[in-house]
């Protein structure tokens, strides 16, 4: 591969080259550790964005890498046509640790939420008893599930769904954090309904944390329609929130839980349903799978991924740090800064759009453009909202030096 130190050249080799679906920040990373990447200049950063929650143990964590170069030597793919002797190991690792009856593994998170998906509507079928092509499912809008045809299916955003249809049927589409709308929902369908599809905070859509109590009762109002609990843990969960799984907070063990990005330490694609051999089980063999789901590297490298998490008390740290954060942001009284919110190390901040003093419009992408230049990196979302959401294993000392650096981006886009 060609060597150069020019990031204009890489930028404009993706641009000729590769399809123009992401609108990156203007630098090109070449080596990460830790809290901290560096550019092809040599440039030092602070990941304020974690590769979106996949690389809470930090980047190229040395547990993790060891894990996945031993097994890397040794066999790294056989398919699931035949046993390995990662797999078994691996499902009775992640099943004992989140306290499940059975793991299907896949690779995304967007394959685990189609996993958990046809799961729903296969228990709904043939436990609950839906009469056949009349199961339901209930999401939240302003989700975010992946971009598959099934889970744009789910969404409300125009942009994931624009000019994609036709769509899938079956899905019903309430507001987020609504109680009455959900008990309204099941009281007029819950008997055709097989599960309610949530993130219990919504991160893409700018980190929208509901009120105290709603995962809990919204879990009681399924039990009493049978219908699943379903929650979409992808970016929230493992350590991210200051729980090992943001239903933590409440105490709710989902009916079915679904597992991708930190997974694996953000060496690979990996990622997970969890349900009990009652859901589980309606799915015989040759009904659903993949060719890499379940490979003997992603397993081992999961493992390795999950034990990091524990032995280094991530969760615990990331729900001190993110105190931290928000009491800093909030501290700074700043009026381009409307409003914090988030828990554990995964925040946003609301952003006030303005005119520079030479007329042009600012916002919330041109403070992550400034912050870049002070050396921390994170991304704008629904064009006013930054999102931040460093690695767990951010040191305090570091912390503090990233929040300095935000604090100079933020008094350079008030005196812009």
């Amino acid at each position: 591969m060609t060597k150069n130190k020019n990031p204009q050249y890489y930028m404009d080799l993706e641009a000729k080259h590769g399809a123009h679906n992401y609108h990156p920040l203007p630098v090109v990373l070449s080596k990460g550790r830790g809290a901290k990447v560096w550019d092809v200049e040599g440039k030092e950063y602070y990941d304020f964005l974690s590769a979106y929650s996949a690389v809470n143990q930090g980047h190229c964590h040395p547990k993790i890498v060891e894990a996945m170069t031993e097994q890397v030597d040794r066999i790294a793919l056989t398919s699931r046509a035949f046993h390995n002797d990662q797999m078994g190991e691996f499902c009775k690792f992640v099943t004992e640790y989140f306290g499940y009856d059975k793991v299907l593994p896949m690779n995304t998170g967007a394959e685990a939420d189609e996993t958990a998906f046809k799961l729903a509507r296969k228990w709904g079928y043939e436990v609950k008893g839906i009469e056949e092509n009349k199961a339901k499912i209930i999401v939240c809008e302003e989700n975010f599930h992946g971009r598959t045809l099934a889970m744009i299916s789910f969404s409300t955003d125009p942009e994931a769904y624009g000019n994609y249809g036709p769509f899938l049927p079956g899905v019903v589409k309430i507001p987020f954090n609504d109680l009455d709308a959900l008990e309204k929902t099941l009281d007029e369908i819950g008997e055709e309904t097989c599960g309610f599809l949530l993130e219990p905070i919504q991160g893409e859509a700018g980190v929208y944390v509901p009120d105290e109590g709603y995962l809990k009762k919204a879990y009681d109002l399924c039990k009493k329609h049978n219908v699943l609990f379903m929650a979409d843990e992808v970016q929230t969960g493992l350590a991210r929130t200051g729980k090992l799984l943001a239903c933590d907070h409440e105490g709710v063990r989902p009916d079915i839980l679904t597992l991708g990005k930190a997974l694996s330490g953000g060496m690979l694609p990996a990622s997970a349903v969890l349900a009990d051999d009652e859901i589980m089980l309606t799915i015989k063999p040759g009904q659903h799978g993949s060719t890499f789901g379940g490979y003997p590297v992603a397993c081992r490298v999961a493992v390795a991924a999950l034990t990091v998490l524990k032995e280094e008390n991530l969760a615990e740290e990331a729900a001190r740090k993110g105190e931290i954060f928000r009491k800093f942001l909030n501290d700074l009284n700043d009026e381009n800064i409307v409003l914090v919110r988030g828990k554990g190390l995964l925040n946003a901040a609301v952003i006030k759009e303005k005119k520079s003093k030479d007329g042009k419009d600012l916002e919330a992408w041109d403070l992550c453009l400034m912050m870049a230049k002070h050396g921390v990196l994170a991304k704008p979302t629904h064009g006013d909202i930054i999102r931040f959401a460093p690695p767990l294993v951010i040191t305090d000392d570091e912390l503090l030096d990233a929040l300095n650096k935000i604090k100079l981006a933020v008094e350079e886009y008030a005196e812009a």
